[in-house]
């Protein structure tokens, strides 16, 4: 998978993406800021939301449309997007402004209309959130496109999950990534089931990742040792300026430290490779070796008293004791002498 200049494969660094989502409380001003906060926090990627509380949902006031058991509780859906959407005519400064920063930027789109628009921005890729995932038409439309596709399975079962790679797979679009996700804001830790993305590779054959809303940063860590090579966060400037994802996003020094954690935790990951390294080479002076205990002459028989596996390692092998206690000295040795047959 190739987004703007990153590869994203096996081997790859984790590709971590700061989720503007709702956090520029309605300012453009306030979003162009945070462009530039991400980029210092050590992002990759800036992603945006793109939808009007129009393509979303519908202006209702019946029971169906009204949120329950969330932060958002007792709020129509309409007037949460109302209040959280990116306005589309901010897209386009917004891309200029991530590549200006040397970020990739790409969206959410939410229906087919947003989908035009990003494809007239030359998007460069397209993430299907984690409650789309059962809207195939949107997944078959946006995987026609032929750009990238990374898919939230916050809500999935594993049908929802066959049916959506299906959906892009009937387009002719293979080049799909799978995140992690506990749609709860924010997640409880104790939910957040990271082993699943090291099964959503292996089982599914693709790249996984993780689209993270626990709280701090030990989740993207652990997803970072079991493979995943995307981590998204919801990214805001400063908790304080409010909005409906205010709550579980992190700040610049927050990210910063997520993403600081992650490069920490790949170097630590390393590579399968039994060689040591100069160091490591080092440190087997430290080991265990031959050498003799007690003044020795010359036709006196080693023992266990006079000759033994002790540190440093300059010495003979230990596994060759057996083989010299009984049999008597060839030569003198004085105590601290390496022992070398």
């Amino acid at each position: 998978m190739k987004i703007g200049n990153f590869t994203i494969d096996k081997t790859s660094p984790v590709f971590v993406i700061a989720e503007l989502s709702a956090n520029h409380n309605g300012s453009l001003e306030n979003a162009l800021a945070t462009i530039k906060a991400a980029k210092r926090a050590g992002a990759d990627c800036i992603k945006l939301q793109t939808y009007t509380a129009d393509t979303i949902t519908l202006n209702s006031d019946k029971e169906d449309f009204v949120i329950k058991d969330t932060i958002w509780n007792g709020r129509k859906l309409y007037d949460l997007y109302r209040e959280a959407f990116t306005p589309w005519e901010w897209h386009k400064q917004l891309y200029d402004a991530a590549a200006a920063e040397g970020l990739v930027c790409f969206s959410s789109p939410f229906d087919k209309t947003a989908v035009d628009l990003l494809e007239s921005l030359n998007s460069p890729a397209y993430k299907i959130a984690s409650f789309e995932i059962t809207d195939v038409p949107l997944i078959e439309y946006v995987a026609s496109k032929g750009k990238p596709i990374i898919i939230s399975t916050g809500i999935a079962r594993e049908e929802d999950i066959e049916l959506a790679l299906a959906a892009c797979r009937r387009m002719g679009n293979n080049d799909i990534a799978l995140l992690k996700c506990t749609s709860s804001y924010p997640a409880p830790i104790e939910e957040a089931n990271m082993i699943m993305v090291k099964d959503l590779a292996e089982r599914y054959g693709v790249i996984s990742g993780l689209s993270d809303h626990t709280m701090g940063g030990t989740v993207p860590i652990v997803a970072t040792a079991l493979g995943a090579k995307i981590i998204e966060k919801h990214f805001i400037l400063d908790r304080s300026i409010g909005g409906p994802d205010a709550s579980f996003s992190m700040n610049e020094s927050e990210f910063t430290a997520m993403v600081q954690a992650v490069r920490e935790a790949e170097k630590a990951i390393g590579v399968v490779d039994y060689n040591l390294t100069e160091k490591q080479a080092k440190g087997r002076d430290f080991s265990r070796s031959l050498y003799i205990a007690q003044d020795i002459r010359a036709g006196e028989i080693y023992t266990e008293e006079n000759l033994r596996s002790v540190r440093p390692g300059f010495g003979m092998h230990p596994k060759e004791l057996k083989n010299y206690l009984g049999k008597a000295a060839t030569r003198d040795y004085s105590k601290g002498d390496r022992f070398l047959g």
